[in-house]
């Protein structure tokens, strides 16, 4: 092949479409022809992005490409080992190299900028020498035995980097001390620090190791303070080696080995704990939810109270509170807000459930784990703040998880080193820091178990319907709990929701783990009666659900909180309280805990406050009494524990990965192929076809079902050439398919200048 776009060329439909489908950023928007898109493959953005796909293999043959004087596929695999063919075949289908004259293979333009150290290795000497003046040149010349006589500048860095073909007499020469200098520099980084490096040295001045090296020409001053290992002699020093390291093999990730049974009862425990946290955290913030600090986020202080009221680390509930948000569960309002969704959510079975918050998670752009951390201007990073989005996270977290073997704890360690191998350009910084948090989420999510990979994993990563696997690993809820004499009442697992949202509201969680033990209070009963329950529907509630009867101390707190409850009705005067007994507003009064509250008779049935109705609600509570609050029209106010309820937001689908299907790939193929015809048919004269207008009109008709080159003046008057295939001509306009635009289009007959055959 004489160039990489006559290559191109060469590549059959198939192969193309191969090549745009791993590289999409090349056909958005379709290039006009294969020249056009030869073009834009060597842009540094395409070169870039797909250098970042690559796995070490890979690089290391395109590396190799590059360094290597004949780069064949004998010389290859001489260089680096038998199994080089795969990773060849994958840079042949990226289009990254391709085979050029005498079976050797030649880089895509582009590469080589991007590669500015191959292998490790510094420039080529003819390079490295060019950038040095005439007269240096002239002195390294004669130092070396070269002839100087008509030369220029090229021609003499021609000459020196020819002699350092083979440097072996030169490395002996200059001393076993300068051999360890250059010794260090061989594996790269191919450059080194000195002081005024250009100064003048020549064979008969050279006094220091680095001296003679410079004036044989084996290191190279490219400035003031930087010398440079010629490519030439860093291969002679290597021993024609291109790599230490078995760079074709990907390491293994090592660890101790976990029976999957085990793996998928811990990973399963933790699904169910993860869930339990996810309830309890929107619960808490439905009755109260935390402010939306200015910038967007969550403020330090509510993310520590949750913290201590869920009991685990404030990097959790960052994780849960982005998980939620990313899930359609949580949403700004007024305060961070559990949605409807939420409600809607509860109701699904915990398999569902779980599945939901996996995918959210997998699939958001956010980064849980830069919460509490510092941005580029040195200020906090609130958790469900803007500024923890990262484009790359969903790609992050799924080559972690697809990098962590089966039946294996792999240590941290072990699994950096082969995502490295997968990813060299991608990983180190913020990279590694994402790979160690993803692990941290995925087991506290239940994705993993022992530090090893569950058995739902692998099928969830692939985007299969794990609910039924995983359903089956998780307990079974119940629907009933042991009530105790003690005012306990022990779940002994995972409880359906209707239960256990109304006993979330009868009683306080006193303790969590393989069963939950909830605590009644007066207090608590008094809340649920709040909610408008009473005293006979809690006892059924409790009647129908226990395991147990219904103890006697439990059966008295909640009637004796049902007795008090209600008898206080407050109202807005400000505020009243009105009562049925007179004997009941007689004991207020006479309190003396009471006086704060500025009561004063109305009647013997009605007290007045100057104080608002919600804080003479609390003040009365907080002296023991109970009262309910009241309407306009005397009825009674109904406060219910999710009254805060936000509207789910619309997000739109992120698209994190631009995806082309085999349709699309064969459109922009036919595209481009139509683009090539075109530019060969109008090279004879250059000017689109020009034909009377019922000729035109006719031949048009007589084409349909065939291709033909027709010529149209666009909205400007330009001329332009298409390839058409003509499907219908009426109403004054053709309808055919244009292969320039790989689409159907309508053309008005009187704007077509003439058609002609392809």
């Amino acid at each position: 092949m004489d160039s990489y776009g006559d290559w191109l060329r060469g590549r059959t439909d198939e192969e193309l479409a191969a090549l745009v489908r791993a590289r999409p950023e090349l056909i958005t928007p379709v290039p006009a022809d294969l020249g056009a898109l030869a073009a834009r493959a060597a842009t540094p953005p395409a070169v870039s992005r797909a250098l970042d796909g690559l796995d070490r293999a890979a690089l290391a043959v395109l590396e190799s490409v590059i360094v290597l004087p004949s780069p064949t596929i004998t010389a290859l695999k001489k260089a680096l080992g038998p199994r080089v063919a795969e990773s060849v075949d994958n840079l042949l289908a990226l289009g990254l190299v391709w085979p050029g004259t005498r079976r050797s293979y030649q880089v895509a333009p582009g590469i080589r900028a991007a590669l500015r150290e191959p292998a490790g290795l510094g420039p080529p000497a003819r390079d490295a020498f060019a950038v040095l003046p005439l007269d240096r040149l002239v002195v390294l010349a004669e130092d070396l035995g070269l002839s100087t006589a008509f030369a220029n500048a090229s021609g003499l860095a021609e000459a020196v980097a020819a002699r350092l073909a083979d440097p072996a007499d030169l490395v002996a020469d200059a001393g076993p001390e300068a051999r360890t200098a250059l010794e260090r520099l061989a594996w790269g980084p191919p450059s080194g620090r000195i002081e005024n490096a250009r100064r003048p040295v020549t064979l008969a001045t050279a006094a220091s190791p680095i001296d003679r090296l410079l004036a044989r020409g084996l290191l190279v001053a490219t400035d003031d303070r930087t010398v440079t290992l010629p490519r030439e002699v860093g291969l002679y020093l290597r021993g024609g080696v291109l790599f230490r390291e078995n760079v074709l093999t990907e390491p293994s990730a090592a660890g101790p080995e976990r029976p999957q049974g085990l793996t998928d009862q811990i990973a399963s425990g933790q699904v169910f704990t993860a869930l339990r946290l996810m309830e309890e955290l929107l619960e808490g913030w439905g009755l109260e939810p935390p402010s939306v600090l200015r910038s967007g986020g969550l403020a330090v202080r509510d993310l520590r109270a949750a913290a201590a009221r869920l009991d685990v680390a404030e990097q959790d509930v960052a994780l849960l509170a982005e998980v939620a948000y990313a899930a359609g569960l949580l949403a700004r309002d007024v305060g961070w807000t559990p949605t409807r969704s939420y409600d809607l959510w509860l109701l699904r079975g915990a398999a569902e459930r779980w599945a939901d918050l996996a995918n959210a998670w997998l699939d958001t752009d956010r980064v849980p784990g830069l919460a509490g951390g510092k941005d580029d201007r040195d200020k906090t990073i609130n958790a469900l703040a803007d500024e923890s989005v990262r484009a790359h996270a969903p790609r992050v977290r799924r080559e972690v998880l697809e990098a962590l073997p089966d039946e294996v704890a792999a240590s941290e360690e072990s699994l950096m080193e082969r995502l490295t191998w997968r990813r060299p350009r991608r990983t180190g910084g913020l990279y590694s820091r994402m790979a160690s948090w993803t692990l941290r989420e995925a087991a506290f999510l239940g994705l993993t178990g022992f530090g090893a990979k569950a058995s739902y994993t692998g099928p969830f990563l692939r985007g299969e319907d794990v609910t039924g696997g995983l359903g089956a690993l998780l307990p079974a809820p119940v629907d009933h709990v042991l009530l105790q004499a003690d005012l306990t009442a022990v779940a002994p697992g995972p409880l359906v929701p209707e239960l256990a949202r109304e006993l979330a509201l009868a009683a306080d969680v006193e303790s969590t783990g393989g069963a939950t033990v909830y605590r009644f209070t007066p207090a608590s009963v008094r809340r649920a009666m709040d909610a408008g329950r009473t005293i006979s529907e809690l006892l059924d509630l409790l009647t129908r659900h226990s395991a147990t009867p219904v103890p006697q101390p439990l059966a008295y707190l909640v009637e004796d909180v049902g007795r008090k409850h209600g008898r206080l009705r407050v109202g807005t005067a400000l505020s009243y309280v009105r009562c049925d007994d007179p004997a009941v507003l007689d004991e207020i009064l006479a309190d003396r805990r009471a006086s704060a509250l500025r009561l004063y008779r109305l009647a013997p049935t009605v007290l007045a406050s100057r104080l608002s109705r919600q804080d003479l609600l609390e003040s009365l509570r907080s002296v023991g009494f109970s009262p309910v609050p009241e309407s306009a029209e005397g009825g009674l106010v109904v406060t219910r524990t999710d009254a805060h309820r936000a509207e789910t937001p619309a997000r739109p689908p992120i698209d994190h990965e631009q995806v082309v299907d085999a349709d699309i790939a064969a459109a922009a193929v036919r595209a481009l192929r139509a683009g090539e015809e075109a530019a060969a048919v109008g090279a004879p004269d250059g000017d689109p076809p020009r034909t009377p207008s019922m000729a035109t009109i006719e031949r048009l008709r007589s084409a349909i079902g065939s291709r033909v080159w027709i010529g149209y003046l666009d909205q400007q008057g330009q001329a332009t050439s298409r390839i058409v295939e003509p499907v219908r001509v009426d109403g004054g306009y053709l309808t055919a398919y244009d292969r320039t635009k790989a689409s159907v289009q309508r053309f008005t007959l009187h704007r077509i200048t003439g058609v002609r055959d392809v």
